[in-house]
């Protein structure tokens, strides 16, 4: 099965009433364009922290800052109201969520509401949150790996250890076996540049033989001139040949296959980026406290306030701004003309694959 970008709707999911029907009232304000909601988010998207315990060649923290913040967790406390509405805690950002203190209590937590849980890894600690995942019913995982081998993984994503990683993730589908469960819901998400491109088919032979159910794949943005000999940009015929492989291997293998379009292919024509819906769907709150639009901006809008009712901030004044001009071509801010977020920039654009000295990341 070949998956693109997301869509207006969430994981298919089995919503309570009380979720449907603020899900319902969302996607009627989202389709009337309404910049104050009476709905509440779909998602909430915790960073819970920019820390991370690996280096990846790649990684936009390499070019930037990076100061160590960690989410508080009297802010968490705070948007545990919401959990009973909305259909979904993502916990991911710039770092690493797993490395934070209170990440399986975090789990614990949400597991005692409706809302659905998810986060993305560098897997280099599910062996030791096993029992938290199964306890706390955590419901999908993604898992980066940028290559089927341990040679070309461990290069790219400096600390990384696949096989470790792998015998983590061949556990996790024994205890989902013998529990009878069908959770957690888990994929690969791979990052395509010129040197690993190669072993995409063979990460979908080996999430095969792991048993998981998906291998998601995005193109490597460069953040630095040093990765400039990686970008996929202007290698269009070999990028074809390798996701034509990989979907028909897919399809032999029963993994589903979640691919970008290629340069050229993309339905966002000349715009700036797809149709956004980020500000009507989702509430993000960086590792630092500021609200941002998504992780992948700098924009920090206003700090978390938990003296006040959520609604003043998911209506703050910067909020409605922001869902008055996120589609305007000519008043959208500059990070947003310059997206590279993977499910919805214009990957047809040169910009989405290069963002060198462009502000990418917040000050932190």
């Amino acid at each position: 099965m070949i998956l693109r970008a997301k869509t207006k709707q969430l994981f298919p999911w089995e919503l309570t009433q009380q979720q449907k029907s603020n899900s319902a009232l969302n996607l009627q304000e989202l389709e009337q364009g309404q910049t104050v909601l009476r709905s509440m988010p779909r998602r909430l998207v915790l960073e819970l922290t920019n820390a991370c315990n690996l280096n990846c060649v790649m990684c936009g923290r390499n070019a930037a800052d990076f100061k160590p913040t960690f989410f508080d967790m009297a802010w968490f406390s705070y948007l545990e109201a919401l959990f009973d509405t909305i259909e979904e805690v993502t916990l991911m950002g710039w770092g690493e969520p797993t490395v934070h203190p209170h990440f399986a209590t975090m789990l614990e937590r949400i597991n005692q509401h409706s809302a659905r849980k998810y986060f993305c890894t560098n897997g280099m600690r599910l062996d030791v949150l096993t029992p938290a995942i199964f306890d706390y019913h955590a419901d999908l995982i993604g898992v980066s790996l940028d290559g089927a081998t341990p040679e070309t993984n461990n290069r790219i994503r400096r600390g990384s250890d696949l096989n470790h990683i792998v015998a983590s993730l061949k556990n996790i589908e024994r205890q989902k076996r013998s529990l009878g469960v069908s959770y957690p819901y888990i994929n690969f998400v791979f990052c395509a540049m010129k040197s690993n491109l190669h072993e995409l088919p063979d990460l979908v032979r080996l999430a095969s033989d792991i048993g998981l159910e998906e291998v998601k794949v995005v193109f490597l943005t460069v953040f630095q001139k040093e990765l400039l000999s990686e970008t996929l940009w202007d290698d269009l015929k070999r990028v074809r040949e390798v996701f034509d492989r990989t979907t028909e291997l897919g399809e032999q293998l029963g993994v589903s296959i979640k691919l970008p379009h290629l340069p050229g292919e993309d339905p966002a024509g000349d715009h700036s980026h797809k149709d956004c819906f980020v500000g009507w769907r989702d509430f993000f709150v960086g590792s630092d406290g500021f609200v941002r639009p998504c992780m992948s901006t700098p924009e920090q809008f206003f700090r978390i306030d938990t003296s006040l009712d959520f609604m003043e901030l998911w209506n703050h004044p910067t909020m409605q701004k922001h869902r008055q001009i996120v589609n305007l071509e000519t008043e959208m801010s500059s990070s947003c003309r310059n997206c590279y977020q993977s499910s919805h920039c214009n990957w047809n654009k040169k910009e989405s694959f290069l963002q060198i000295g462009n502000q990418f990341s917040p000050e932190w």
